[in-house]
C-alpha cells in the first residue's frame, strides 16, 4: 500500500467537503420546490425537517461533518489506488477516478434510492448529476492535492 500524507488526506477532505456544500446548496435553491412540497414532508429525515419549514442550523453542522467525513474516505481511497487510475495528467486522474466513483457508489445508490423512497425520479436524477459535479471536480481537487 502506498505511503499516505495525513495532511493532504485531511486537507482534500476538507475540499472536497467545501465543493460539496457548494454544489448541494446550489442544488438545493434549484430543487427547492421538491422540499416545500407537503407531499413529501413525511420523507424528509428528522434531522432534517424536525417540523415544516427550513432545516434547523444543526443540519448544516451535520452536513458538513458527514461531507468532510465522506471527503477524506474518498481521498484515502484515491491515495490507495492512484496508481491505477487512466491518465496522464493530474487533471485527468482526477476525472478518472471522479467518473470510476460515481460509476461504482453513486448510480448505484441512486438506483436503490427509486427503490425505496417515494421521491420524484427528477429530484433523484438531479441528486445523481450532483454527485458527478462533485465527484468529477472532486477528483481533479483530490489529485492535484495528494500527487
Amino acid at each position: 500500500m502506498p505511503k499516505l500524507n495525513a495532511w493532504r488526506v485531511f486537507w482534500a477532505g476538507i475540499l472536497f467537503a467545501v465543493l460539496a456544500q457548494i454544489v448541494h446548496t446550489i442544488g438545493s435553491f434549484l430543487t427547492m420546490g421538491y422540499y416545500t412540497n407537503p407531499d413529501y414532508f413525511a420523507v424528509w429525515s428528522k434531522i432534517m425537517m424536525p417540523t415544516a419549514g427550513p432545516p434547523p442550523a444543526s443540519f448544516y453542522v451535520y452536513s458538513i461533518i458527514f461531507a468532510i467525513v465522506s471527503g477524506i474516505l474518498v481521498a484515502l481511497v484515491y491515495g490507495v489506488v492512484r496508481n491505477c487510475v487512466p491518465g496522464n495528467t493530474v487533471a485527468k486522474k482526477g476525472l478518472n477516478y471522479g467518473l470510476l466513483v460515481f460509476l461504482v457508489a453513486g448510480i448505484p445508490s441512486y438506483l436503490m434510492l427509486l427503490l425505496l423512497i417515494n421521491l420524484p425520479a427528477a429530484l433523484i436524477l438531479w441528486w445523481a448529476f450532483e454527485s458527478l459535479i462533485i465527484y468529477l471536480v472532486g477528483g481533479m481537487i483530490l489529485a492535484w492535492i495528494m500527487r
